[in-house]
């Protein structure tokens, strides 16, 4: 695999990934989207993810995703001598990341009090469920969890019944990555003012309070006299069934509400007075979802989604999964491509969201087979030929 490109704003920038499965990859993958060089660890069984979805060999679906523009090692951490390659990786990278339970990586001689002190530059992320401490920080977490205890699954209540369901994407893994990154590259900028790395600390549910926090707990800001509450967001949030299909339209805006009004021909609904307003609207919300949907369900979807787009009504397609990559605005964004991902055949990614300057962004790096790089990045380190091939057999 090619190293990163030399023109991405991370170029130069090496990154130990230790982490596993979604939160930490995907964030050291947005790291190698932005030319980041990333050394991925993985024990002779390999990332967890690799089995995760559809699959060609070593290959998953979710892994080539989540570890795209990686290089991969097989480590044993059980091993002294392996060890002591992560330690001589962490002395030369300048961002470690890992999400081992709470207590793992000390136990493994490589907490972050180690090895700062051999690399005072590097910056040591960690990624958990709950957190370093506290009641919970023991225990094993997956997304669902983490849904369940911030309140995510409570504020995406069933239409049909009121009751919490837990969203089918692993979100919360997802905006864990999503601020990860950030945070790591916050850091890299404060190194360049400081000299010095730092401890970078985040928890999943903490991550996932704050995604919740604009919006779903808006009813939980006000300490002091609180105001009345409005209705509690999942309700106000659903897409409309229409003859064939489904769209989805918010009008936070008054002049919105009342083209949408005028766009399914019953513009009196905006003058009555339960509706008059957008507070009006959030407090008689049960009332006014019923007549919406039984007017678009008179419509045909394109036709509708046309006619109220025109007249300045936010409203889109509601796209299946294989209408997405057809969309037109998707294809003219070239936000999906498809690359030769050499033995495995041509896959299909999502480009990084991120563009830096003109033209057209960067291909999505390959997915390392397992050990893939394992004799490179051991060569890379000074060692010969019989020292990398005692540390490389029976892995």
């Amino acid at each position: 695999m090619a190293q990163p490109p030399t023109n991405q704003p991370l170029s130069g920038v090496r990154v130990l990934d230790l982490s596993a499965v979604l939160s930490g990859p995907l964030a050291t993958a947005l790291l190698a989207d932005q030319g980041a060089d990333v050394i991925k660890v993985e024990s002779a069984s390999g990332d967890q993810s690799r089995r995760i979805g559809p699959a060609k060999g070593d290959l998953s679906a979710m892994f080539i995703t989540a570890n795209r523009g990686k290089r991969s090692i097989v480590l044993d951490l059980k091993r002294e001598d392996h060890r002591d390659v992560v330690h001589e990786l962490a002395r030369r990278a300048d961002v470690l990341v890992e999400n081992f339970r709470p207590g793992a990586m000390a136990r493994l001689g490589l907490d972050a009090d180690t090895l700062c002190a051999a690399n005072p530059r590097l910056i040591y992320a960690s990624i958990t469920g709950f957190g370093q401490t506290g009641p919970y920080a023991g225990g094993r977490v997956y997304d669902a969890v983490i849904q369940a205890v911030s309140g995510m699954s409570a504020s995406h209540p069933s239409q049909a019944t009121g009751e919490p369901t837990l969203l089918a994407t692993t979100v919360c893994d997802k905006l864990s990555a999503l601020t990860a990154a950030q945070a790591i590259s916050t850091a890299l900028f404060a190194r360049e003012r400081s000299g010095r790395g730092m401890r970078l600390q985040l928890a999943m549910l903490d991550a996932a309070l704050a995604f919740q926090w604009t919006d779903a707990m808006n009813n939980h800001l006000f300490v002091t006299d609180p105001p009345a509450a409005f209705p509690e967001f999942g309700i106000r949030q659903r897409p409309y069934r229409t003859r064939n299909g489904h769209v989805a339209a918010m009008t936070p805006q008054h002049d919105e509400f009342v083209a949408l009004c005028k766009g399914l021909g019953h513009p009196e609904l905006a003058a009555d007075p339960r509706f008059a307003t957008a507070t009006a609207r959030r407090h008689h919300v049960a009332e006014l979802l019923p007549l919406l949907e039984a007017l678009t369900a008179e419509h045909d979807t394109a036709e509708l989604v046309a006619t109220l787009s025109a007249a300045g009504v936010p409203i889109g397609r509601v796209n299946r999964h294989q209408e997405v990559i057809d969309d037109p605005q998707v294809r003219h964004n070239l936000a999906v491509v498809e690359i030769d991902h050499g033995s495995t055949g041509t896959v299909r990614l999502a480009r990084a969201a991120a563009r830096f300057g003109a033209g057209a962004p960067p291909t999505p790096g390959l997915a390392p087979h397992l050990g893939e790089h394992g004799r490179a990045v051991l060569s890379e380190m000074g060692l010969d030929a019989a020292r990398i091939d005692a540390l490389l057999d029976g892995v």
